[in-house]
């Protein structure tokens, strides 16, 4: 069995920043607020008591923008300079079960058809220590889409709180890396939400009834911010941008949001989603039906952070409860 204190994996930390790596940790920058963020100092490392941070850790593999390459024009001809470079070694401190397991999601969208270089850098240099879950909130529902709170998915080491301590287990050789080959002891039961939802009844429904008015009827009160997939662990969608200032500039990738009005709009002007409940039921539908059919397994991972950060109280929890529990709706 290893274990290892509080005071101990602070050290660890501390360890590694000093050596110039990368510790992604949630942090309280408020009171009531936690953000995985870098971190400057092992202190400012929240670990104490079950904490639900409003980001994810997709941040450290998918930048919200990132410049993947520069270019200089002269006249009628245009200089590429190759932005690529090597990854920093980079950890990630106390994700709960339902961030890591989208790493596992998104390397399967960023090396479906094309093998995506800058998102496999920065996911080789990348270690995540999962921390299993002690508590959840009204918005969890990671059992209903197939995880658990000490889901290993993703993970290359995992913590389990044990009061003073933590049990370690490392999953991969990553994980051995930091902490050896020990195996955690005995790990208590955690405390798991309850199903709320089938979601083969959510994936029937999406495919089924995608004229239903149910979308529209529910799509009334949201007001198309995007913070929905903004903090999602495992929404991808991103839109690609030159920049230019004088005789140079880059091309940019930027997170994007099938919730935005702008996000389908042709350049002819037409706009295959023009109304809210549309744009609402293709994200739904993409996570119970597209994604699915192609990869296997639901987009979605249970964490509840778009419920938790909807201005409206909108989410997929919302929906989902609702198509799983009322009668069939015809199309």
């Amino acid at each position: 069995m290893t274990t290892i204190s509080r005071e101990e994996l602070r050290k660890l930390v501390a360890g590694w920043i000093a050596a110039g790596k990368r510790v992604i940790g949630p942090v309280e920058i408020k009171p009531g607020l936690i953000i995985f963020q870098p971190l400057e100092v092992a202190e400012s490392l929240h670990l104490d008591g079950w904490a639900r941070p409003a980001n994810s850790i997709k941040e450290a593999v998918f930048p919200r923008h990132e410049v993947l390459f520069r270019f200089r024009v002269e006249k009628n001809r245009i200089e590429l300079m190759d932005a690529a470079q090597g990854c920093a070694e980079q950890i990630v401190v106390g994700a709960h079960p339902c961030d890591t397991a989208a790493l596992a999601i998104l390397d399967k969208v960023f090396n479906w058809d094309y093998a995506d270089d800058s998102y496999n850098r920065r996911r080789a240099a990348t270690t995540v220590i999962t921390l299993a879950c002690t508590d959840h909130d009204a918005e969890c529902f990671c059992t209903s889409v197939g995880l658990d709170p000490a889901a290993e998915k993703g993970a290359d080491a995992m913590l389990f709180d044990a009061g003073d301590g933590f049990l370690v287990r490392a999953v991969t050789e990553k994980g051995e890396a930091l902490f050896g080959k020990g195996a955690a002891g005995e790990i208590q039961a955690r405390q798991a939400p309850e199903r709320k939802f089938d979601a083969a009844q959510v994936r029937a429904f999406a495919r089924d009834c995608f004229d239903a008015p149910f979308w529209q009827e529910h799509a009334l009160a949201c007001i198309g911010c995007g913070a929905c997939a903004y903090t999602c662990p495992v929404c991808h969608c991103f839109d690609i941008v030159d920049e230019k200032r004088g005789a140079e500039g880059f091309r940019a990738r930027n997170w994007d949001a099938c919730q935005f009005p702008l996000f389908t709009l042709h350049a002819s002007g037409h706009n295959p989603r023009p109304a809210q409940g549309q744009r609402q039921r293709q994200r739904l539908y993409h996570k119970f039906f597209v994604y699915p059919e192609k990869f296997g397994e639901i987009l979605c991972t249970g964490c509840g952070n778009c419920a938790r950060n909807c201005p409206a109280g909108l989410g997929i929890l919302p929906l989902a409860c609702e198509i799983s529990h009322a009668e069939p709706v015809s199309a």
